[in-house]
């Protein structure tokens, strides 16, 4: 079912131009086409043109500080699928145009995008600009359109304006997809985001599906987790011995630093086993959490109770809260670095985090919350297997 909207200009000398908006039920897709009746005794000549305005830099969206996303025009170039043309690059460098065949001009922000897809056989100028009263512009331009006197011709063109869905945008234009932004790790947050909305199809509420996601990347990681907890049960076992040689060497840092080496040596312990399945696993987390950040499917999308917008920030607080609560048990259960600064800054990290997850969306707070409380768990668990083991040793 689809509603044709026809805008009409007649020329003093003959040529007709229809612009037709055809827009179709259950899509953010405007078909928009040219139809050309050159009625006059001389050929005609002009270029399809479409534009997009800005004169703002507020997106209602987003989430502030490290929950920020972009927010500015995007488009194809000749050897770029995606390049970004921020705000301060048009006030730097004024207008730019990039041309390339098809392709799309686009201002994306956090959640939606209004895009201008352009013929695909045509060899088409994107340029972006700003007017001497602060408008910022995306543009297109296409190939010039050459009608004879007495003949017809067509030029069809498409507008999209709506949500960042990436399987839809991937399906309307190649690459249009790119403006849903996972940052760096883009090749481990969309194998991520499927697994997100196949977890989603089941339970049909995403609240549930990102604790059943992050239960599955902590079961991914069991191994890796056991080994860091394993080592950090070690330091946490030789800490008396640590404090004595503290009393024995004081401040000779360099007999210090021998002793201790030559204590973890013996007892077995490796210093970094610790931090190094740590450092492997931060990825999949830093990918995660983008995929929470840019999924428009969170967007008025309900968990329970008080929850009931998971794109934007808990209005009681409490999941913050929560999650730094969580935090601080974690940090008590682990072994106290040794350097007195680190100690400090260690006790400090849950009550700065808790601030900056204050303003965070829902979703993303509720899959840190139940990050640290699986790592609890975890933690309790794989250092009583551990020490059990140890004991048993022992006798």
């Amino acid at each position: 079912q689809t509603l044709d909207v026809d805008l009409t200009l007649t020329t003093d000398n003959g040529v007709e131009v229809i612009k037709r908006f055809s827009f179709a039920k259950d899509s953010y897709v405007i078909d928009v086409s040219y139809l050309i009746n050159n009625r006059s005794d001389s050929e005609w000549r002009a270029n399809a043109f479409g534009q997009i305005k800005r004169s703002n830099f507020d997106d209602p969206s987003n989430a502030g500080g490290f929950g920020r996303t972009y927010l500015g025009f995007v488009s194809t170039t000749l050897d770029d699928p995606y390049y970004e043309i921020e705000f301060d690059d048009i006030d730097d460098d004024g207008a730019n145009t990039n041309t390339t065949t098809g392709g799309w001009m686009a201002f994306s922000q956090h959640y939606f995008i209004s895009a201008w897809i352009a013929n695909e056989q045509s060899q088409n100028n994107f340029t972006t600009r700003k007017n001497n009263a602060g408008q910022y512009f995306g543009e297109f331009t296409g190939e010039a359109i050459t009608v004879p006197a007495g003949q017809t011709a067509t030029y069809s063109t498409r507008f999209y304006a709506g949500p960042k869905d990436q399987y839809k945008l991937a399906e309307i234009s190649e690459n249009l997809d790119l403006t849903i932004d996972y940052s760096f790790l883009w090749f481990l947050a969309a194998p991520i985001y499927w697994l997100l909305t196949q977890i989603n199809q089941f339970i049909g509420n995403y609240g549930f599906s990102i604790i059943l996601l992050t239960v599955s990347v902590k079961a991914l990681f069991y191994k890796l987790s056991e080994t860091q907890y394993r080592s950090m049960a070690g330091m946490r076992r030789v800490m008396p011995k640590m404090q004595k040689l503290k009393e024995n060497y004081g401040d000779d840092r360099v007999k210090m630093q021998q002793a201790t080496m030559e204590l973890y040596k013996k007892e077995k312990i490796n210093p970094f086993g610790g931090c190094l399945p740590m450092l492997v696993q931060m990825p999949v987390f830093i990918a995660l959490y983008w995929v929470l950040l840019e999924s428009v499917e969170l967007r008025h999308a309900p968990f329970m109770l008080w929850l009931t917008d998971l794109s934007v920030k808990d209005p009681y607080f409490i999941l913050p809260l929560l999650m730094g609560g969580t935090m601080f048990l974690q940090t008590s259960l682990s072994p106290a670095p040794a350097d007195p600064m680190q100690a400090k800054v260690m006790k400090l990290m849950p009550i700065m985090m808790t601030g900056i997850f204050l303003w965070f969306p829902a979703g993303l707070v509720l899959y840190w919350f139940t990050n640290a409380a699986l790592g609890i768990l975890q933690q309790w668990y794989i250092t009583r297997k551990i020490e059990a083991q140890y004991e048993a040793k022992k006798s």
